[in-house]
């Protein structure tokens, strides 16, 4: 029975972590000698593993496709499948004959309810089922406070992992594969259709991505050689090119967090403790992220602050659509919905201050900014994305206070003093000089029309006075602290 079973063929279920380097369950499957077979299951979009929107399927087809060709170079391939996970490994055991499945594990929480079931339910038909760590630094069932209970506060939270040591250091890629004589059939990745269709809202993306495991290797050293130095002075200026750019490829497994963690030890002589202290509390902040979720599934539905409930929302489209499309009015918050629309990202800075400006000045409700961000960005997280709206909002855990409210002006003038970032991302302003940069609604007729614009046509007005909003969102604010 020993030697029948080794013959057979072990399952690697690939999910976010599209990767051969420090994959223990790639690993684990490698080194027991038996034929591997890998396997990418496209799962309903309610269950949790594939992109978390359109930003990201366009990222995911080509991901897939690097992995099967990073196989191919040992002789292997992608087994691709749609389906519920139940019935695509059921098939996929049947045609192969397969005794064995192995993955790393994942931190959703449809995720990890069709993990348990399955696991269960393989263990039944006598098929062995392995998962892995590995898909953060650490693991959310085992990092608890003094008291027992999970971490709502991410200073103490990055304490203790500190505390912890040094975390597990990364697996290479296996040297050796064996796969099986013949594979079971494939799907196409050309026939899912996870590329944009007419029109092609994704043609910008390249001129600032590569997806894949390689690509991800490669900006993790171009960032260590030259854009960790500095890093914790210049991360908050998007017109600087300071940030890891490593969120996407992290987002769908191209690169381990371990991986990025080691590759910055042993820099101290020549970069900053500062630099390399900060870069690493910014990956600590998507492992509280998903410690988060992990305690509190309902993270993106909920309000972590249950007072917030009777938070009073304005239902305003006209202003969420103006939002979307960067036409607010306000330069630094349009700057940032254009560079997201063109390349499925936005630099953090950014993020929070079009976030604040939905939330606050708007009053739309954070759960609509969440999905908007999770349809168009690349780096779409399950934890990051909700962790960081209800940060924003007030709501979330260890969060920002509500009555602390950017102003979008203020914002754009201490983080993009000169404008390049603003000019960049909205031409229309190019010709503005920097006095009038970021209020162009302030600007004196000459100054416009020097500068070839004319507001309400060429660039609009603001779609609300910030001062009058702030008012508004505090008086709405403080009445809920009172109903409460």
């Amino acid at each position: 029975m020993a030697r029948e079973t080794a013959a057979r063929p072990v399952i690697v279920w690939f999910r976010k972590d599209l990767r051969l380097d420090d994959n223990k369950a790639l690993h684990a499957a490698c080194t027991s000698g038996r034929p591997v077979i890998p396997l990418y299951i496209r799962e309903p979009d309610e269950e949790g593993t594939g992109p978390l929107g359109s930003a990201q399927a366009w990222w995911l087809h080509h991901s897939l496709h690097a992995l099967d060709a990073a196989l191919r170079k040992h002789d292997g391939k992608l087994i691709l499948v749609s389906g519920h996970a139940r019935d695509a490994l059921a098939d996929i055991i049947t045609r192969s004959g397969a005794k064995a499945v192995f993955w790393n594990r994942r931190y959703d929480p449809p995720g990890i309810a069709i993990d348990m079931r399955l696991k269960h339910e393989l263990e039944k038909q006598a098929i062995e089922a392995r998962s892995f760590s590995g898909q953060l630094l650490h693991e959310p069932t085992k990092v608890k406070t003094s008291t027992g209970t999970s971490y709502r506060v991410y200073t103490p939270f990055w304490r203790a992992l500190e505390g912890e040591g040094e975390p597990v250091s990364p697996i290479d890629a296996p040297e050796r594969y064996r796969f099986p004589e013949q594979f079971p059939a494939s799907e196409t990745l050309v026939s899912w259709k996870l590329l944009p269709h007419g029109p092609n809202w994704a043609k910008s993306f390249p001129d600032m991505w590569t997806p894949g495991e390689a690509a991800a290797q490669e900006r993790l050293q171009d960032f260590i050689e030259g854009g960790l130095r500095g890093y914790s002075a210049d991360r908050e200026f998007p017109g600087k090119t300071t940030t890891s750019l490593l969120s996407p490829h992290l987002a769908l497994g191209e690169i381990s967090p371990a991986r990025i963690w080691e590759a910055t030890k042993g820099l101290s002589r020549k970069i900053s403790s500062d630099d390399i202290v900060r870069f690493r509390k910014e990956l600590v902040w998507r492992e509280f992220s998903y410690h988060l979720l992990f305690h509190f599934p309902e993270l993106a539905r909920d309000n972590w602050n249950d007072s917030f409930n009777g938070f009073g929302w304005r239902q305003d489209d006209d202003g969420f659509h103006a939002w979307c499309n960067g036409q607010t009015g306000y330069p630094i918050v349009d700057a940032g919905m254009r560079q997201l629309w063109r390349h499925g990202w936005m630099h953090n800075r950014v993020r929070m201050i079009t976030a604040s400006f939905l939330i606050k000045d708007l009053l739309v409700d954070w759960r609509r900014g969440e999905a908007w961000f999770r349809d168009t960005l690349v780096d779409a997280d399950p934890a990051n994305n909700a962790a960081s709206w209800q940060w924003v909002a007030g709501s979330g855990a260890d969060a920002s206070p509500f009555f602390r409210i950017f102003n979008p002006v203020f914002q754009g003038e201490k983080f993009d003093a000169d404008g390049s970032y603003i000019r960049q991302f909205v031409p229309e302003l190019e010709k503005l000089d920097d006095t009038y940069i970021h209020r162009p609604f302030e600007a004196p007729e000459n100054v416009l029309d020097k500068a070839g614009i004319t507001l309400g046509e060429t660039y609009p007005r603001p779609i609300v006075d910030h001062a009058t909003a702030r008012r508004r969102a505090l008086k709405v604010y403080n009445a809920m602290k009172d109903a409460a």
